[in-house]
């Protein structure tokens, strides 16, 4: 079953000049179809200005199509009726936690969804305590959220949209303002969510090695699906995506390199299974590979 479709969505901003008036308006989404089955795990990549962030909203219903139409778990993001169930269903993780942490206290933050839904008080506090559980913060219920790492503030706010049960999280650059650890810990916390939870995921990213995690890769320009498949399909396009103003991925630089010299290797876009690949290559010879 279909987690999230969109048929020849469309979405332009307005262009006002000072005063406010309109005088034109911008394409952000341009005729794009999309079908995403529950429990998979989407990327979505794209320089700048590519759309992403934009289709993102749409899935979440923070924006409402200019034409086409866009259904989360069945129900069209145009209906007025559906909206609060739609947002129960797809939950989204910003790129700023700072901007999504409204608690003075981590537990009470990840509580305040709930109950905004009206959930019984004894179910709140199970699913804060299960929420951070699933996101390893659980011996920081009681802290400060203004203690925490980037890393860690980031892990909360994906809690708070655990505690709500949503079927589908739309992360939009949620790793954009960490660092290379903070990153990591967050792309592990989204792993282990999904097959914990068996929750549909959607990556907003402009990382290449985040999306060689995924099971489905899109790649978006000026508002237009460019590229859509699977990782080992999409991030190995070296000509492709450069036109897209992307690089491929270090495994997979290294995966040309190494073939190059005339070592018979596959190409790997993930960086785990190159260094699998080549300890089984030098496990028969006297040389050891030097670290990756």
């Amino acid at each position: 079953m279909e987690m999230v479709q969109a048929k020849q969505l469309v979405f332009e901003y307005e262009k006002r000049d000072e005063d406010g008036n309109v005088i034109g308006s911008s394409r952000a989404i341009d005729q794009v179809d999309l079908d995403v089955k529950e429990g998979q795990f989407i990327a979505i990549l794209g320089h700048n200005g590519s759309g992403k962030s934009t289709l993102a909203k749409h899935i979440n219903a923070i924006l409402v199509p200019t034409e086409g139409t866009v259904w989360v778990d069945g129900r069209d993001t145009k209906d007025p009726e559906e909206l609060w169930n739609v947002r129960q269903s797809a939950g989204m993780v910003f790129q700023n936690p700072d901007n999504q942490i409204i608690g003075t206290v981590v537990e009470e933050d990840v509580g305040f969804g709930p109950e905004n839904l009206g959930v019984p008080t004894d179910e709140i506090w199970q699913r804060v305590e299960e929420s951070l559980k699933a996101v390893g913060m659980l011996s920081y219920r009681y802290a400060s959220p203004n203690k925490l790492s980037g890393g860690q503030k980031q892990r909360v706010a994906i809690a708070g949209v655990v505690a709500m049960e949503p079927k589908c999280i739309v992360l939009d650059e949620p790793t954009a303002m960490l660092d290379p650890m903070g990153r990591k810990e967050v792309l592990k916390t989204v792993q282990k969510l999904r097959k914990q939870k068996q929750v549909t995921v959607i990556l907003i990213t402009h990382y290449m090695e985040e999306a060689a995690e995924a099971d489905r890769v899109l790649v978006l320009r000026e508002g237009k699906i460019m590229l859509d498949g699977t990782p080992e399909e999409v991030l190995t396009q070296d000509t492709e995506l450069r036109k897209l103003n992307l690089d491929i991925t270090f495994a997979t630089q290294l995966s040309r390199l190494l073939q190059d010299k005339g070592i018979d290797i596959p190409t790997f876009v993930d960086r785990e299974p190159l260094k699998e690949a080549i300890w089984l290559l030098y496990s028969n010879t006297s040389a050891t590979p030097t670290r990756l």
